[in-house]
């Protein structure tokens, strides 16, 4: 049985969220959830009579509040909302006041947001999983099959698409208009030639970038204040729409049991790979996944090897931990330590 304190509980996570990625205004609606929120409208009672877990760890409630008020601005039906957010400002009276008014007047559509999971699909992470893919091709000197658990729309899976600078180390198209330059510590990835002879993802439910509908809830879910995530995030949309990912829909476990990993490929390694995805399985099917891939591992050569690659919060609070394990050795090195959001990398390498 779900508690209120639990529901504000989440709440309060979300503030402290705020303040770890930089997005003041992320902090601020969770203070004004926790001033203000109660059961006097419809969003008010659902919200506060959530039936399963509110918090980060399960369906992220404040979230699919912030997303589904942010959805209202980016698609133009709530001016009055719109003038009291980034990038204008106005007092915590008037934020509220718009947001109680929004909860009235789009009533129907922000109870109906809230039934949906949040999806992200922060391309900022690609500048970890890229020294990743550098690394693998360095180690095992192949082609690349990739396969992403989680993929939602699968912005990740075309990485090889944009441009980087990792600390001066220049990789990808320079008139990519995804450019990323994550602030970097420690030496360089290494460099290697990459060949990705065979890409795909799977999602529970995954959006396509040719859809209206699905970019809006995906760019509702980016925080307010951050526009650079936004800009990046329309970006990537372009390349997409240009270079569409296959993800397809369905259980990602039984897809990476069933179909990706059932045959191993000689000649090239198979990467299994995945960002801030992992965490929201429950115990039981993270312990499911786990033996999948390592099945798969107990039947790869050198010829055709396996590698995972995974960026997942792990250890810290503040940061998540990318990991490579290689079979057939089964090997496993911590990478780096990233920020979550990809604003940052600590990078170890793999010895």
């Amino acid at each position: 049985m779900v508690t209120e304190e639990q529901i504000w509980q989440a709440f309060r996570e979300q503030v402290i969220a705020g303040e770890l990625l930089g997005s003041p205004f992320t902090s601020r609606l969770g203070k004004l959830m926790l001033a203000h929120l109660d059961r006097s409208t419809a969003v008010g009672k659902r919200i506060l009579s959530w039936e399963n877990d509110p918090t980060t760890r399960g369906d992220i409630v404040p979230t699919r509040l912030a997303g589904a008020l942010h959805a209202l601005i980016i698609d133009g039906k709530d001016d009055d909302l719109k003038a009291a957010y980034p990038p204008n400002e106005v007092s915590d009276d008037a934020l509220w006041a718009a947001i109680r008014n929004a909860f009235d007047t789009h009533e129907a559509f922000i109870l109906e947001r809230l039934n949906f999971a949040p999806q992200t699909n922060e391309v900022r992470r690609s500048s970890a999983l890229l020294a990743g893919f550098l690394t693998i091709a360095d180690l095992l000197g192949k082609p690349l099959i990739l396969s992403e658990f989680g993929a939602s729309m699968g912005l990740n899976l075309n990485w090889d698409r944009y441009r980087y600078d990792l600390g001066g180390f220049l990789w990808g198209d320079p008139a990519s208009p995804v450019q990323l330059k994550p602030d970097w510590e420690g030496r360089h990835p290494p460099r290697a030639e990459i060949i990705v002879q065979d890409r795909a993802g799977c999602d529970l439910n995954p959006l396509d970038p040719h859809s209206p509908e699905d970019s809006l809830r995906l760019l509702s879910y980016l925080w307010a204040d951050q526009t650079d995530r936004v800009i990046r995030t329309r970006a990537a949309l372009d390349i997409a729409r240009q270079h569409k990912a296959l993800v397809e829909k369905g259980d990602a476990l039984a897809w990476l049991r069933d179909k990706r990993l059932k045959t191993l490929r000689p000649g090239t390694v198979h990467v299994v790979f995945h960002s801030i995805a992992w965490q929201y399985l429950p115990p039981q099917l993270r312990e499911l996944g786990e033996s999948i891939i390592a099945e798969a591992g107990s039947r790869a050569t050198a010829e055709a090897p396996l590698a995972r690659l995974q960026m997942e919060m792990m250890g810290e609070p503040n940061s998540a931990s990318l990991s490579l394990q290689i079979w057939p050795t089964g090997e496993t090195r911590e990478l780096a330590r990233v920020d979550p959001h990809g604003r940052w990398v600590k990078w170890k390498g793999w010895s």
